[in-house]
């Protein structure tokens, strides 16, 4: 048997990180053992589904690196097929027409709840005669669902989970207007794609019991089922706008690396001994479903960006210079052209060293594309004292004459003038730092000075000497 797994999205929405875990795993699951995984956009709901809901579905996989191994389905291009199937089960007695009004069935749920029971279906046409209806009465379909015994999941995650079948209504396969409902239409497309395994959030696992029905009324062999543990908030509470970024998009846009999403969202619910920091090339190898835990997961927004501080400096250093330079445009008195880019391309194994997310990546390395006059921060201003700066005048003829203009020569220069002048090398470089960057914070004085080059790095003296 190939393993066959799905990630099944509703276009109605951001990708959100609890969907994001769902699509990893059935991936990684799909690749540890050979297997393919799938893609299908379950957008039967037309008045909430957008095209550019499907493209943020998309483009979120493709920055995560999860790609699937056919052509993605759209559900509903295949209304005619779950029709079909609702039909088949209309002929084999297994399900019925149901010809409730909306009325019928508000006085059904009030008369329950007045009792003390579920507001659910009652069965009332499920042994009628549809010739009891009106000519031309509108009607649902529904299944015949079990009255006796209990339905049994042996959950690959949950473990045995039972429901006792007198729990389970006649659900509607298909609705007055034809269409049909989401239960009948995720078990025609699970079946049709031939899933093996279906791995989703245990939110779906009274939906399993529903779909169940189904598959059994069909004669149809169900997959295997995996409800993965929601996420919650730091607190516990469901996740939410207040406890920060939610979707992948957000997650993206504060700066953190699809790799560093990934290797913490497959930790946050599945273990591996102490493997904190895996590849995706480790991940398949490792991963299997006896290692996701069963309760809820919480997110651990400081542990994100720990994880992202590791991959960042793991990082390709060309590939983060262009990142920074996305982010730097459009930035105000920031200039983003050649010079600017291979200062900060120099800069950054100093650069990365420090920074969690490309934001504090960006953040750093702006000063390497401000115009002249800089702005200081309080602290940078207070170094540049007048003594400051008439020592940052003399050094400056210093460095005047340093070729090349190398970072080990830099540093040689520094710690000449440092000597001659009687200080100490850090009551040189702190000010000539604040001159060069605005700040009190940088890579090393030698690289700082090296990237920006010597013609800038005078140019910026002089600010600090004429401003």
């Amino acid at each position: 048997m190939t393993i066959r797994t799905r990630f099944a999205p509703s276009p109605t929405g951001l990708l959100h990180i609890g969907n994001a875990r769902a699509a990893l795993f059935n991936f990684l699951y799909a690749r540890h053992h050979g297997g393919q995984f799938l893609l299908r956009i379950e957008d039967t709901d037309k008045e909430r589904s957008t095209q550019q809901a499907v493209d943020v579905i998309f483009a979120g996989l493709s920055w995560m690196g999860i790609t699937a191994d056919e052509e993605p389905v759209f559900q509903s291009t295949r209304q005619a097929r779950h029709t079909e199937v609702a039909l088949q089960l209309l002929e084999a007695g297994r399900a019925y027409k149901c010809f409730c009004t909306p009325e019928d069935l508000k006085e059904m749920r009030e008369r329950a709840m007045a009792e003390g029971k579920p507001p659910r279906y009652n069965g009332m046409w499920r042994d009628r005669d549809p010739s009891e209806a009106p000519p031309g009465s509108p009607y649902a379909v529904r299944i015949k669902a079990e009255r006796e015994g209990e339905t049994v999941i042996q959950d690959l995650v949950q473990g045995e989970v039972r429901v006792a079948n007198a729990e389970l209504d006649d659900m509607i396969i298909l609705r007055s207007d034809g269409t049909p409902t989401y239960q009948h239409a995720v078990v025609v497309d699970d079946h049709d794609m031939e899933i093996t395994h279906v791995i989703r959030g245990d939110d779906h696992l009274t939906n399993t019991f529903r779909q169940l029905m189904i598959y059994r009324a069909m004669g149809w062999t169900p997959p295997n089922f995996a409800h993965l543990p929601l996420i919650h908030g730091p607190d516990g509470a469901k996740l939410s706008k207040r406890h920060g970024a939610q979707s992948v998009v957000e997650f993206r846009d504060e700066g953190i690396l699809p790799e560093a999403l990934c290797n913490y969202l497959l930790r946050l619910g599945w273990g591996h001994g102490d493997a904190e920091i895996l590849s995706r090339e480790e991940q398949i190898r490792l991963f299997d479903l006896d290692g996701v835990g069963r309760s809820a997961s919480r997110m651990d927004y400081t542990k994100l960006s720990h994880i992202n501080g590791v991959w960042m400096r793991e990082a390709d250093d060309a590939r983060l210079t262009d990142e920074v330079m996305q982010r730097l445009a459009g930035r105000e008195g920031v200039d983003t052209g050649e010079d600017t880019r291979a200062r900060v391309l120099t800069l950054m194994p100093g650069l990365k060293e420090r920074a969690r997310t490309l934001v504090d990546l960006t953040d750093s390395a702006a000063f390497l594309g401000r115009s002249l006059p800089l702005s200081y921060d309080a602290k940078a201003e207070k170094l540049l004292t007048p003594e400051a700066r008439a020592m940052l005048g003399a050094l400056a003829r210093d460095l005047a004459v340093v070729d090349p203009f190398t970072a080990p020569a830099i540093d040689a220069a520094l710690r000449r003038f440092a000597e001659n002048s009687g200080h100490k090398l850090g009551q040189v470089a702190q000010p000539l730092r604040a001159a060069l960057t605005g700040t009190t914070t940088s890579p090393g004085i030698d690289a700082t000075v090296a990237a920006l080059g010597k013609d800038e790095v005078l140019a910026r003296i002089g600010a600090v000497l004429h401003g």
